[in-house]
């Protein structure tokens, strides 16, 4: 049996955040690979980008594949510090192997710091580069979690993301 014309595929991640430069502590602050300047960042594995990985994992489900975990394990040490474009770039081969392209990217990223207003565009434009579409198939907005759990108080970081695909 094939896969359908037109599938939906949906991404979430979380990563905890944690002061930069302490004992187990966060990796530099990277957003939809912006680097950001911030004394939180996430606790991961790899660069801990989770705009990026919610996109994968969007595409991966749209596309009936296993999850980003299970494709780029955190006990493989060549994913250790990862630039997490590698995996997006990963997902974009997948979808062009199986002959779909993306008709549209929904991304919303749920954090209280910093604001995501300043860098929108330049993370709506790595995101449209490493999947080879046009930035206007990708829409991206930031939501506060208005003080509200780990979230709200600066704790984590929160991306859920939905794709549409179409075989071409």
């Amino acid at each position: 049996m094939s896969l359908p014309h037109t599938r939906i595929g949906h991404g979430y991640d979380l990563h905890r955040l944690e002061p930069n430069h302490s004992p187990g502590g966060g990796r530099p602050f990277v957003l939809g690979g912006v680097g950001l300047e911030h004394p939180m960042g996430p606790v991961s594995h790899s660069d801990g980008d989770a705009v990026y990985h919610a996109v994968v994992d969007a595409v991966f489900g749209a596309l009936g594949l296993p999850d980003i975990g299970q494709k780029f394990p955190d006990n493989d040490p060549t994913n250790e510090g990862a630039d997490s474009a590698r995996f997006v770039m990963a997902a974009r081969d997948s979808l062009k192997r199986g002959g779909y392209g993306i008709l549209n990217l929904d991304v919303t990223v749920i954090c209280e710091r910093p604001k995501l207003a300043p860098i929108k565009a330049r993370m709506i434009e790595n995101i449209a580069r490493l999947l080879e579409i046009d930035p206007l198939r990708v829409n991206l907005k930031g939501k506060t979690h208005e003080g509200v759990d780990a979230i709200g108080e600066g704790r984590a970081v929160e991306v859920h993301a939905l794709v549409l695909i179409e075989r071409m």
